[in-house]
């Protein structure tokens, strides 16, 4: 099993114009990621809260100011180039714009044949090639429509998939995604959360999803952890945080979901049986006027 933990991480940074002459980013970020059993754990808060710091500093982009981040009980800031190098092919990222992942002057193939190359994880060049499209199947990609193609040539929603094709094929213990369909349309974004549900229960990896929608943590299901102004105020189930907020700020971003008709509340949902008819629950509230 292997275990990433944070333990009373900091981050800040030089600011002109604020009492102390620097702004805290991170307060005291403290919490584990398991691999075994594999979760999804959601990390969600508005712009600017410290979610994406918490993800740089995760990946070794960003070093804390104080606390420690240790993956198998080591400070990954401490580790050997062997030591590094195992733990970058085990935490792997996925960012929110994946065109900036992609060099335009190159195929996107090439994205895919470096992590090969890299990781020796095929022995020859046609076994290599197989990997890759049997990679770009398992995330609902035509090898055939993507390969060969430069990054400006394809969707958002194709480019972010090819990402999770090269995590498909690294088989990472740990996923670090950091609002990585916040670009996506409503269909694509549901294919991506599917992937990486599948990625959990089929190739045993631990996400660590980060957001600001908490429609997307709901559908993922798992834990969650709320973080607001840098410190993570609330965590736990989703279901027991959704239905039953203890923080005021978890409430705040309940009420913030935007209603489809705020003049109509449905009381429940919609029961589908096994053969798939569907039967209301019970009937809609009557408008407010």
């Amino acid at each position: 099993m292997s275990v990433i933990e944070l333990q009373g991480v900091e981050q800040r940074f030089h600011a002109r114009g604020t009492p102390d002459g620097y702004l805290t980013a991170l307060k005291d970020a403290t919490f584990t990621l398991q691999s075994e059993p594999p979760q999804i754990v959601s990390l969600v808060g508005q712009s600017g809260s410290g979610k994406s710091t918490i993800a740089r500093n995760i990946l070794g982009l960003q070093k804390p100011t104080a606390g420690t981040i240790s993956f198998d009980g080591k400070d990954i800031f401490k580790l050997s180039r062997t030591e590094y190098d195992n733990y970058r092919r085990n935490v792997q990222p996925v960012f929110q714009d994946p065109y900036s992942i992609f060099n335009p002057f190159y195929r996107v193939d090439r994205v895919l044949w470096k992590a090969v190359k890299k990781f020796g994880l095929a022995p020859d060049r046609a076994k290599g090639l197989a990997m890759i499209e049997e990679s770009l199947d398992a995330v609902s990609l035509d090898p055939a429509g993507v390969l060969g193609r430069y990054p400006h040539q394809l969707s958002g929603g194709q480019r972010q998939r090819i990402m999770l094709a090269r995590i498909h094929m690294l088989r990472p213990a740990f996923v670090i995604a950091d609002e990585p369909v916040s670009m996506l349309d409503a269909q694509i974004r549901k294919t991506f959360l599917d992937i990486l549900l599948d990625f959990r229960r089929d190739h045993g990896m631990t996400t660590l999803f980060i957001t600001h929608d908490l429609s997307t943590v709901y559908y993922l299901g798992g834990d969650v952890m709320v973080i607001n102004k840098g410190t993570i105020v609330e965590r736990g189930a989703v279901e027991s945080v959704m239905h039953e907020p203890s923080h005021p700020y978890t409430r705040l971003l309940l009420d913030s979901i935007p209603q489809p008709d705020p003049d109509q509340r449905w009381t429940n949902r919609i029961h589908v049986d096994d053969s798939g008819t569907q039967t209301p629950d019970s009937a809609p509230q009557e408008p407010v006027v």
